[in-house]
């Protein structure tokens, strides 16, 4: 066999190099970079190891040429500022990292159109996409998908593969909570219009209230935001409704900061639940929340994803999370009821 070694130190090292001084194939070099998955994790180490030393850096671009690879997935949410979608967006990250892709991030403000921008302008630079809570129309991405893997997150369209954090059942048994409470007349303050989850936790709302004869109010706001939740008390308080069940912990932090503003305490005056469990613990007081385990599904979305670049069958193409109601302390009864009972705290804090 030739001595592949390399002749001049100055020169760019080239693949074959790497493969000599590691003791592999340059087969297993290339796969080392473009197909990660193939190999033990020891092979990976070690060329990777070899390659620093050496200086090789791959050609991306005329791996991508020959193999039709790009090494990168995109990930669009509507909110990066929204704690759901950051913990989504690093437990995603992180497996992709570890299956070998890069991924970009798209923010879309809330905005169709960005979306839509976002997911036609990214798709020549990525294999497949992670679309999470789009608000675009069914047409739009199914179009989209048809160009490019998708994996849709909290979107609920036959014949793509989805994952859905399916947080209806514990708003039914969060309304339940608040129902034993004592709470006759309940707001929810809802989240975007063309939000899949919106409508799943609306839905279960009403339907459970119907069961259990009581009082849904509905208060619209723009966007789920801290702002949004603020801006939104004056409304809640003309409403008479003794309790709230917020789209999200964001939404209902603004909530309780609206009514402090106001003199109105948590839940002194109000019983405030919100949903996805990251703010929760950390606000004062702590937040009765439902947990939906967002990294989680940055994670198995991202592995679902993966598995489609890699041809792989789907055993379900469609995914359900189930979510956790965690009872904390900013629910009790209402004050009329603690004022005839004489009861002045009736929540069980975790």
């Amino acid at each position: 066999m030739p001595d592949r070694r390399r002749n001049n130190s100055s020169s760019t090292p080239t693949l074959s190099e790497v493969a000599d001084a590691a003791n592999v194939s340059s087969a297993t070099v290339s796969r080392a970079f473009s197909r990660p998955e193939l190999l033990n994790r020891e092979t990976v180490a070690r060329v990777h190891s070899v390659a620093a030393r050496l200086g090789y850096v791959p050609n991306h671009a005329a791996r991508a040429l020959s193999t039709g690879r790009i090494g990168n997935i995109a990930l669009i949410v509507p909110d990066i500022t929204n704690p759901f979608f950051a913990a989504l967006m690093r437990g995603g990250q992180a497996t992709a990292r570890e299956c070998g892709y890069a991924t970009f991030i798209g923010d879309s403000d809330e905005t169709p159109e960005v979306e839509d921008i976002l997911l036609t302008k990214l798709s020549a630079q990525v294999e497949g996409f992670i679309i999470a809570s789009s608000r675009l129309h069914t047409k739009q991405i199914l179009e989209h998908a048809r160009k490019r893997p998708c994996v849709l997150v909290n979107r609920d369209i036959p014949g793509t593969v989805r994952l859905l954090v399916d947080s209806g059942p514990s708003y039914g048994q969060a309304l339940a909570h608040l129902v034993s409470l004592g709470h006759r007349s309940i707001a929810y303050v809802a989240g975007p219009a063309f939000s899949w989850s919106n409508s799943q936790r609306y839905g279960t709302v009403t339907r459970r209230a119907a069961e259990l004869g009581v009082e849904i109010v509905r208060v619209p706001t723009s966007r789920p935001s801290f702002e949004a939740g603020q801006a939104c008390v004056d409304e809640l308080v003309l409403t008479g409704a003794t309790a709230v069940l917020a789209f999200d912990d964001v939404m209902a932090q603004g909530i309780m900061a609206g009514l402090a503003a106001r003199g109105l305490s948590v839940p002194g005056d109000y019983s405030v639940i919100g949903c996805d469990g990251i703010l929760a613990p950390t606000l004062f007081p702590p937040l009765t929340s439902i947990a939906t385990h967002c990294a989680e599904a940055g994670r198995q979305a991202v592995e679902l994803l993966v598995a489609m670049l890699q041809g792989k069958p789907l055993a379900h193409k469609r995914i359900n999370l189930v979510t956790e109601f965690v009872i904390r302390a900013t629910t009790q009864a209402p004050r009329s009821q603690r004022a005839k009972t004489g009861l002045h705290r009736l929540t069980t804090t975790e």
